[in-house]
């Protein structure tokens, strides 16, 4: 009862009994004769426990009726799924309306709206191919644009398989799109096209700022060696002379400015 299968149950179960000759039991155009009743019986038997066999056990309980006939049974059973029509009809349509693609696939999403519409047959409140074609292009969102109005202005108006064979085409174009664009992406953003562009601005930057250094040290060691000729302290002090021999160039040794204790 809530998962609403009762019709595919139904379909595969007639199919059954067609195979093996006993579609009579079901519909009632069989009956037994005084030669053939003991034979009858059997087989009807047969297909009571094919209806039990395959039905939840709240169903079992519910039409579970002592020397009950299979059609009997199968009566009781189509009036628990089609009782109350109108009600189940409304509640029906308003879902079919109310679909959205969402996050759903091109796949799921037309399963669902060719589930309700068979549905809605049952209750003997059927729609036609083109009213589903439209509630399926009013459920779509915003990328399948370009795809919907080409499906909306063609002519012949299409049927709901053209319709999903359209639709899946451009789910599967978008995320081929998806794809080259994720792709692209992440070559330019490269760890190994960051550094290599990164090396040559640092680099060159920090020559820049060596050069400056030293000069700086240069021009304070003048000074120091000015005060060292009148305090004696400035002996201690020495300017910066570049980095040491077999350092990384732009990289050097920070100036040492005090002297030995």
């Amino acid at each position: 009862m809530d998962k609403m299968n009762y019709d595919v149950w139904r379909e595969l179960f007639e199919t059954h009994c067609l195979t093996f000759g006993v579609l009579g039991h079901l519909n009632g155009t069989s009956a037994p004769t005084p030669p053939t009743e003991t034979t009858w019986k059997e087989r009807d038997d047969l297909v009571k426990m094919w209806i039990y066999g395959t039905i939840t056990d709240s169903l079992v309980e519910t039409i579970l009726k002592p020397k009950a006939t299979a059609c009997e049974l199968w009566m009781s059973l189509e009036n628990q799924f089609r009782d109350n029509k109108e009600n189940r009809a409304l509640q029906l349509e308003n879902d079919l309306r109310t679909l959205t693609i969402g996050d759903l696939s091109v796949h799921e999403y037309c399963r669902k709206l060719k589930s309700l519409s068979d549905l809605l047959a049952n209750v003997d409140a059927p729609i036609s191919d083109r009213a589903l074609v439209m509630h399926c292009l009013n459920g779509l969102n915003d990328k399948f644009d370009g795809i919907h109005n080409v499906i909306r202005h063609r002519n012949p108006f299409p049927t709901f398989a053209i319709t999903r064979s359209m639709l899946q085409a451009e789910e599967d174009r978008l995320k081929q799109q998806l794809r080259t664009t994720v792709t692209q992406t992440s070559t330019a953003s490269s760890p190994t096209v960051l550094y290599a562009g990164n090396t040559s601005t640092s680099t060159s930057s920090l020559h820049h700022n060596n050069n400056a250094r030293g000069h700086n040290h240069k021009h304070r060691g003048g000074r120091s060696g000015g005060r060292s000729t009148r305090g004696g302290r400035g002996g201690g002090r020495s300017y910066y002379s570049g980095p040491p021999s077999g350092s990384y160039p732009g990289y050097g040794y920070p100036p040492w400015h005090y002297g030995p204790p």
